[in-house]
């Protein structure tokens, strides 16, 4: 049975409206957080983080300084 409603795009269902897939979630994500930290750097001089199991506080100037060590 054809309705005659075609897909816009990839992301579009037949009746128009959009959707997301988990690839683009993840994305925006990741692109959004890179953001907050690059803000938060020029805004305190310093972002913390986890890195290798330590979270961190990494200083504007590169200096990385070990804050506490994650138990699991």
């Amino acid at each position: 049975m054809n309705t005659g409603i075609k897909k816009k795009n990839a992301h579009t269902t037949r009746d128009g409206y959009a959707y997301l897939t988990k690839r683009t979630v993840i994305r925006k994500a990741k692109s959004a957080g890179r953001l907050a930290a690059l803000r938060a750097m020029r805004t305190m001089g310093f972002v913390i983080t986890i890195e290798r199991g330590w979270v961190v506080k990494k200083h504007e100037d590169g200096r990385v300084e070990k804050i506490s060590r994650i138990i699991r």
